[in-house]
């Protein structure tokens, strides 16, 4: 289906996170937008943990995450992250097995 991986960020307070999310949710406009390879991308809040978010991102592929790490407004929202978080944690994921959205992957 594809390359994934889960990110894990801790921001300092939750008045860091709300903030963190604003930073998300421009980079998010222009991965909507310009980023055909990026299947999902979606920023989490975790229940009972207001500094907590959670990413879940699926690219077509390991060359379509390169290309999604390239863009200008990732870059900006790399750049910019740090002054928001106490931590993070990346987790790259290897597909086994699943269904997807698409009818190719309906018989998986």
């Amino acid at each position: 289906m594809g390359f994934g991986l889960v990110v894990r960020f801790v921001a300092h307070s939750a008045e860091a996170a709300r903030a963190f999310d604003r930073l998300a949710e421009k980079a998010l406009e222009g991965i909507r937008t310009k980023e055909p390879g990026t299947l999902v991308y979606v920023n989490h809040a975790v229940p009972e943990e207001p500094t907590v978010r959670v990413f879940y991102e699926l690219y077509a592929d390991r060359e379509a995450f390169e290309e999604h790490e390239r863009q200008p407004h990732v870059q900006a929202f790399l750049a910019e992250r740090a002054q928001y978080l106490a931590s993070f944690d990346v987790t790259f994921l290897e597909e086994i097995s699943g269904k997807g959205s698409s009818p190719d992957q309906a018989s998986r």
